[in-house]
């Protein structure tokens, strides 16, 4: 019995094993594959990468680059926008429990995108260049709400019940980035995203207070 328990867990063990080792190499290969997408884009401008290329380029067949994107402009927005939807969630989690909503979500957000998130000016000539591209932006923007509602219900308490307030209040901060971004696309502001997502905000931190008491 001790036998074929063990031999049980080894068999687990080694299932388990190879699945990390081939989840690894999915992200490695998603990692390739964007990062080829937006080198391509940048050296010859984003009309004029095909998919054949960005999968030549990353050592893949047009196939396995299916697979992971859908369009070239996904695959160059993976690399600029880092999938920052399930970060903002993941971020929100783990501010202190006993910081106020309003601040925490704020914070969650902002992090993201400050520092070494801040899209730069070579991001934003990039993202302008195509309308394409400026609409694969914005959707990633917009990638925020689902993963953001998750951890609002978690920190309120509502985690699980369908609560229809956290749901809100995720669609109020993505609306309120969204067109924080939509105004950042414009040729004539030369603010930090982050500042313009910040003031954006401002709007919706009423609404998070009231939800906190």
């Amino acid at each position: 019995m001790r036998a074929r328990n063990f031999a049980t867990y080894a068999l687990d063990m080694g299932t388990n094993e190879s699945r990390g080792v081939r989840e690894r190499k999915k992200v490695a290969t998603r990692a390739a594959i964007s990062a080829a997408a937006l080198r391509l884009a940048r050296e010859r401008g984003p009309e004029n990468v095909r998919v054949d290329d960005i999968a030549e380029a990353a050592g893949v067949s047009p196939r396995t680059y299916n697979n992971y994107f859908s369009s070239r402009e996904q695959a160059i927005m993976v690399a600029l926008a880092a999938e920052r939807g399930l970060r903002v969630g993941a971020a929100l989690r783990v501010r202190p429990a006993d910081e106020p909503l309003e601040q925490a979500v704020v914070a969650a957000v902002i992090e993201q995108y400050a520092g070494d998130g801040e899209p730069d000016h070579d991001a934003l000539a990039l993202i302008t260049s195509a309308p394409a591209l400026q609409a694969e932006f914005l959707d990633t923007i917009a990638a925020i709400e689902r993963p953001l509602a998750e951890a609002i219900a978690a920190r309120t308490g509502s985690d699980g019940r369908g609560d229809l307030g956290s749901e809100v209040l995720a669609a109020a901060v993505s609306a309120a980035a969204r067109v924080a971004a939509e105004r950042w696309l414009r040729p004539e502001p030369h603010t930090p995203f982050s500042a313009m997502l910040l003031d954006a905000l401002t709007w919706v931190t009423p609404a998070l207070r009231s939800a906190d008491r």
